[in-house]
C-alpha cells in the first residue's frame, strides 16, 4: 500500500499593498514544489491586514493567535497600510507574532544570487552568503515607552533595553548550531558594549556558549565597525548574531548589497514550534495592483518555511532555482517593473519542477 503524501498545515496572511500579489506568486513555486517532492499543503487564509481594520475595526490580538498555533506554520506578505494609525498594524500582527507565538529566532539569509546585482566593486556570489541571526522578542524593538511634558520645551520621551540572559543565550546558542551545518563555521556576535555597557551581558554569554562549540570559529565586533565591514569585505562573515534592533539596521544594509530589499527573506522561528515567515521589505502600496514587485523575497521566505518544517530538499531546490533563474537572465533584477510578480515566479516555478 502507497503511503499517503504528508499534509504541511499553512497559513497564508497576505496582508497589505503588494503582500497578497508576491504570496500569490509563492504559492506557485510551492505548487510546483508539492508536485516534485511529494508532500501537500492544507492552507488556511487569513484576513488580517489593513484593509480589513478600516472596514471592520477588528484588531489582531491573543483569541487571534490560537488558530495559527494549531499549524505547522505561517507564510505572511507584508503589513502596513497609509490609512491605518502609524505603526498599529504592525505592533499588533508581527509583534503580535513575535511575541505571542514566542519566535525568538530572527534568521535572514543574506544571498547574492548574481554578481551584477551586488553594487559592491569586485564581489561575487561566493562573497555573499550569510546567515544573520537576530534575537526577535527583546531589547527596545517596537516597545511603545514613555513620554512625559508632552509639547513642552521639557519634552522627553524613553524606552527601557532589555535583555534577559535566558533570552540571549537561547539566540546565541541557536547562531553555533546553525553555523555547525555550513562549510565555513564561524559566529559572529554584533553589539554595541562599548558604549551601551548592558550589552556586555552578550559578550559574556557569547564566550561562555561558544566554548562549548569549539569547533566553531568566533569573534565579536561593535555595530559600526560591522556595518562598515559588511560594504568592504562581506566575505569574512558567515553567520552573525545581534541584537533586535542592530540586527534590522543590518540586514536592510545587507539586502542591499543583495541587489535590494526584493532579495530579502526571513523566519520568525521558535524550533519545534509553529513559526512565521515573510518577505523583509514591507507593503509597498504605491506598486499595489500592478503586480510589478520582484517576488524573490516572498519565494525565499517559502524556501526558510520548507526548510523548517523538514522538507530540505524542498529548500534546495527553490534556492538551486533563483540562482539559475538570475544567471540565465531569466530573471533580469529584483527593481519593480509592471507584471514582473508573476512572471518570474513561474519561472522559478518552472525550473523548481525540473528533475
Amino acid at each position: 500500500m502507497t503511503a499517503s503524501p504528508r499534509v504541511v498545515k499553512l497559513g497564508i496572511l497576505g496582508g497589505d499593498g503588494i503582500g497578497p500579489e508576491v504570496i500569490e506568486a509563492a504559492l506557485l513555486v510551492l505548487d510546483a514544489c508539492e508536485a516534485r517532492f511529494g508532500f501537500k499543503t492544507a492552507r488556511t487564509s487569513f484576513d488580517w491586514s489593513g484593509t480589513q481594520f478600516l472596514r471592520d475595526g477588528r484588531r489582531f490580538d491573543a483569541s487571534a493567535l490560537e488558530p495559527i498555533r494549531q499549524l505547522d506554520a505561517v507564510l505572511l506578505g507584508a503589513i502596513g497600510h497609509p490609512q491605518a494609525p502609524r505603526g498599529m498594524l504592525e505592533a499588533d500582527i508581527i509583534f503580535g507574532f513575535r511575541r505571542g507565538l514566542d519566535l525568538y529566532v530572527n534568521l535572514r539569509p543574506l544571498v547574492l544570487y548574481d554578481a551584477r546585482l551586488c553594487p559592491l566593486k569586485g564581489k561575487t556570489e561566493q562573497d555573499i552568503r550569510i546567515f544573520v541571526i537576530r534575537e526577535n522578542t527583546e531589547d527596545v524593538y517596537g516597545r511603545e515607552g514613555r513620554v512625559e511634558g508632552k509639547g513642552t520645551p521639557d519634552e522627553r520621551v524613553s524606552v527601557d533595553m532589555v535583555f534577559t540572559r535566558r533570552g540571549i543565550e537561547r539566540v546565541i546558542r541557536y547562531a553555533f548550531e546553525r553555523s555547525r551545518e555550513l562549510d565555513r563555521k564561524k559566529v559572529t556576535l554584533v553589539d554595541k558594549a562599548n558604549a551601551i555597557p548592558i550589552q556586555a551581558l552578550w559578550r559574556e554569554v557569547f564566550d561562555a556558549v561558544g566554548a562549548e562549540f569549539p569547533d566553531v570559529e568566533r569573534d565579536a565586533m561593535y555595530v559600526d565597525a560591522a556595518c562598515m565591514w559588511l560594504v568592504q569585505k562581506p566575505e569574512q562573515f558567515s553567520v552573525i548574531v545581534t541584537t533586535n534592533l542592530f540586527g534590522d539596521i543590518l540586514t536592510d544594509l545587507g539586502a542591499a548589497i543583495c541587489g535590494g530589499l526584493g532579495t530579502g527573506a526571513s523566519g520568525n522561528i521558535h524550533p519545534g514550534r509553529v513559526s512565521m515567515f515573510e518577505p523583509i521589505h514591507g507593503s509597498a502600496p504605491k506598486y499595489a495592483g500592478q503586480w510589478a514587485a520582484s517576488p524573490v523575497g516572498a519565494i525565499g521566505a517559502l524556501a526558510l518555511l520548507l526548510d523548517t518544517v523538514g522538507l530540505p530538499d524542498a529548500r534546495t531546490a527553490i534556492n538551486a532555482a533563483l540562482f539559475t533563474a538570475f544567471r540565465t537572465d531569466r530573471i533580469d533584477g529584483v527593481e519593480a517593473r509592471a507584471g514582473r510578480t508573476l512572471e518570474d515566479a513561474k519561472v522559478v516555478a518552472e525550473l523548481v519542477a525540473r528533475r
